[in-house]
């Protein structure tokens, strides 16, 4: 039997499942993004909903923490202008998870096995995808939620600043 073997071409995507390299080769940890939902859902093209929804972002100010892989950039891409994300830190969602979790306390799979209901897991517990915040203290930003974050507003990526913005809506 001959051995196949496998070819990497350029510009190729490597496998979901296969942990990030650095450019030194060591395998690095997968980061945490947080996404906040901070503008309504109102008249919203179509694409960018069924994306909404598919983050299980559907009320204001829900947040979803996701991993930073690019199928979650690209989705993250096209909600841009509704949304405000970053990395967030391990203390940050350890008091997301303490005051805002809701336990999942049903089964994980459907009486068929057909279908695997989605949890966010975090140490040896099960809780629901999404956490429901409160609106901020001291407001999204001087130039509210229709800017960007660069000039002024809430909209668009935050960086580590995410981590106050969901301290101050906890």
């Amino acid at each position: 039997m001959a051995e196949q073997k496998s070819v990497v071409r350029k510009g190729s995507v490597t496998p979901a499942t296969a942990a990030p390299t650095t450019k030194s080769g060591v395998k690095s940890e997968v980061n945490k993004v947080a996404v906040i939902l901070v503008r309504a859902a109102f008249r919203i093209p179509q694409p960018v909903l069924d994306t909404l929804q598919m983050l299980r972002l559907v009320r204001r100010n829900y947040c979803v923490v996701i991993n930073n892989t690019p199928t979650m950039k690209g989705m993250i891409t096209k909600v841009k202008d509704y949304v405000a994300w970053g990395e967030i830190d391990e203390e940050t969602l350890g008091m997301l998870v303490k005051k805002r979790g809701l336990e999942f306390l049903g089964r994980k799979n459907d009486s068929k096995n057909i279908y695997k209901y989605r949890t966010f897991e975090f140490n040896g517990k099960s809780y629901k995808p999404y956490f429901r915040l409160n609106p901020p203290q001291q407001g999204f930003g001087r130039k509210g939620v229709k800017m960007g974050f660069a000039a002024g507003g809430a909209l668009g990526y935050r960086g580590n600043k995410i981590n106050n913005l969901i301290q101050r809506m906890l």
